[in-house]
């Protein structure tokens, strides 16, 4: 059963949202991406439930994990797997390298029988032209799509599988800030020719991360209001075009760049686009969930379509599926929280367009730690308190959600200091020496959350942990013998 969840905010996604995932009408398709940078994983069969309890048809991986492709077969799942930014030296310095990737990711889960896993894109980094990345992936990238291309050829597997690449929305500049004066920043022009033309040749769409959130924090032209779909936003005007949104902006931006780099035809897809829930000012609930009953109703809207074009991209990744709470956050707290569903596979919000009672189903059967909270013993010496929480959150603790405009920012101390302590707790599988932190950590079965506070419990995952890096060791495991360890993971714990 799922924890009691302090947060009466955190209730199932309304039927509005399930129309997001299957919507039609404009767009060919909307799946999710699917992240796993969290210290306890939901379990990829446990996620593969969730996305076809859900009706959810499409999913992008960031990488080619063994197995969550294992456990994504015979799902009828469509999947885009990654190929990480690391990787992309060696696979642009050697076919022979491209086609041990395509042996050991594709060919085994794409074959023709009922388990098979339906691949249809493979990724060439992720977002590989990110501007705080520099130019260090920039000379790998055309040559890694090609040599994956050759390989795929070379499998048997090119009718089957497209080669695509991924690129960040910081790759399009605009002097004016609008659509009409788009074009790639000078650092990656080269390269992205070089990368189009692959594309072309091949007819493979372009996969590009839309970010209204940042957007907004970072452009003082661009209001919430403007961000959020509300319809007393300030329109901008743009030649014979009137901007009533960021997103219809920033596609255009997009198509613009593309028309003016000689590639007006160009398959755009988008990769990912979301609104967080925690970690920063404005990343909330609440307004997550109007950014997504907005988009929904966007898109289902005649007023979806570019002024460049009648229609819009040929599909669209919600960023993203789980929070993770191992993302990088050199950008912002809010990074470990782009989840639709908890780390746990529950769901944060609704989103009500009157379609219906029919709510998002939430991972069913999770497995947790005891219910065990690591908290301050408010009756030793405090003193150095603060300090401890402090080396927690630069530790394996994740303190995101106590950053400034988070859920957890307003804790009065040493209610804050809790958090940390639990944070670092939980995340080693509430080993009692985690709670120790010289004395002043107290072990209770008290839920201290508050409000909209939710002190966790960690999920019981550290066999399958175990049980993943030993199948990653290995070439090939049978599906069958891959199902067994799961029972007996399942039973163990």
């Amino acid at each position: 059963m799922p924890l009691p969840n302090p947060n009466s905010s955190l209730i199932s996604l309304s039927s509005s949202l399930l129309l997001l995932l299957s919507l039609s009408s404009n767009v060919g398709c909307i799946g999710v991406n699917w992240g796993t940078a969290a210290s306890h994983p939901l379990p990829p069969p446990k996620v593969v439930e969730l996305l076809k309890a859900n009706g959810i048809s499409k999913v992008k991986l960031f990488d080619a994990d063994p197995l969550v492709l294992q456990s994504l077969s015979g799902s009828r799942i469509r999947v885009t797997v990654g190929i990480p930014n690391t990787m992309l030296r060696s696979l642009n310095a050697s076919l022979k390298a491209a086609e041990s990737w395509v042996h050991d990711n594709l060919t085994r889960f794409v074959s023709d029988g009922a388990s098979k896993v339906l691949i249809d894109y493979v990724a060439i980094g992720d977002e590989p032209f990110l501007q705080s990345y520099g130019d260090q992936f920039h000379p790998f990238v055309a040559g890694a799509a090609a040599n994956i291309q050759t390989a795929l050829l070379k499998a048997n597997l090119a009718e089957k599988v497209k080669v695509v690449g991924t690129c960040s929305f910081d790759a399009f500049v605009s002097e004016t800030g609008l659509p009409s004066k788009a074009r790639f920043r000078p650092s990656v022009n080269r390269t992205m020719i070089e990368l189009l033309t692959f594309l072309n040749r091949h007819r493979s769409p372009f996969f590009i991360s839309l970010t209204p959130f940042q957007s907004y924090h970072d452009n003082k032209n661009i209001s919430l209001d403007f961000s959020l779909f509300r319809e007393r936003a300030r329109p901008r005007n743009d030649s014979h075009k009137t901007y009533r949104n960021s997103f219809d902006m920033s596609y255009d931006t997009i198509i613009s760049a593309l028309s003016g780099a000689g590639f007006p035809q160009t398959d755009v897809v988008i990769g990912r686009i979301g609104w967080p829930t925690d970690g920063a000012p404005n990343a909330t609930l609440s307004l997550a969930e109007e950014f997504t009953k907005g988009l929904i109703n966007h898109l289902h809207s005649n007023a979806a379509k570019s002024s460049k074009r009648q229609a819009l991209a040929t599909e669209i990744y919600i960023f993203s599926l789980l929070d993770e709470d191992k993302r990088s956050i050199a950008t912002g707290s809010f990074e470990r929280h782009w989840g639709v569903f908890t780390f746990d596979g529950q769901a944060k919000y609704e989103v009500d367009l009157g379609q219906g009672s029919k709510k998002l189903v939430n991972a069913q059967g999770v497995q947790y730690l005891s219910l065990r909270w690591c908290v301050v013993n408010n009756n030793k010496d405090l003193s150095n308190v603060t300090a401890l929480a402090s080396e927690a959150c630069a530790g394996a603790a994740d303190c995101t959600a106590a950053s400034p405009g988070g859920s957890c920012f307003n804790l009065s101390w040493p209610g804050n200091v809790s958090y940390a302590f639990n944070s670092y707790y939980q995340q080693h599988g509430q080993n009692a020496d985690s709670c120790g932190f010289s004395g002043l950590g107290l072990i209770t079965t008290v839920n201290p959350s508050v409000g909209a506070c939710r002190f966790t419990v960690g999920l019981k995952t550290s066999l399958s942990i175990s049980l993943q890096e030993s199948m990653r060791a290995c070439q090939f495991i049978p599906p069958t013998v891959t199902a067994l360890l799961w029972l007996l993971a399942e039973l163990w714990l």
